[in-house]
């Protein structure tokens, strides 16, 4: 075995990549402290092709080099919008036909492994705040709470982490 270069691997252009086709998924951040955490979430949204990413509240916007330095330029390519009310924008986002979930520990949450997404339905996941989690209005107003599974002594995952958790369990799902 070897491993791949950058030839091997062939990627799209980002002029290639905007005009591909992308899953049926929106990603909410709710008030992101770290712009780490947040180019991280650029980054997987491309990997994944996700159809765009709103940055809300205080969560934080490109261009600044704490984003790139994890987002390594999927800033570009990967569709986002600031906007200042979460709540708001899950509102209005119901209203396009978007099933909206939360990716948080609720009653009645959904485990991830047992979330099966209907198929052409459009989703959005909101992923919350490094130390208060997803708004509880935000919650109020879902028409879903996803929890993953975690067995461990920790009581949640960096959002970086549980956005790559979540959204590829997505895709694999859509695409099986």
């Amino acid at each position: 075995m070897r491993k791949l270069s950058m030839d091997d691997l062939n990627r799209d252009s980002v002029e290639e990549f905007k005009n591909k086709k992308k899953i049926p998924l929106v990603l909410v951040l709710d008030n992101v402290r770290s712009l780490n955490n947040v180019g991280s979430v650029f980054r997987t949204a491309d990997a994944f092709m996700v159809e765009k990413v709103y940055l809300c509240g205080i969560t934080g916007t490109p261009p600044h080099r704490d984003i790139e330095k994890t987002a390594l330029g999927a800033t570009e390519s990967v569709e986002w919008e600031h906007v200042p009310d979460t709540l708001e924008l899950v509102k209005h986002l119901k209203t396009q036909g978007y099933q909206i979930g939360s990716v948080e520990q609720a009653v009645n949450s959904v485990k991830l492994n047992k979330f099966i997404p209907e198929p052409e339905q459009h989703y959005v996941l909101v992923l919350g705040n490094e130390v208060f989690g997803v708004e509880q209005d935000v919650i109020n107003e879902s028409d879903f709470v996803l929890e993953i599974p975690q067995f461990g002594t920790k009581h949640s995952l960096n959002i970086s982490v549980a956005t790559g958790v979540v959204v590829w369990d997505f895709l694999s799902k859509i695409t099986s």
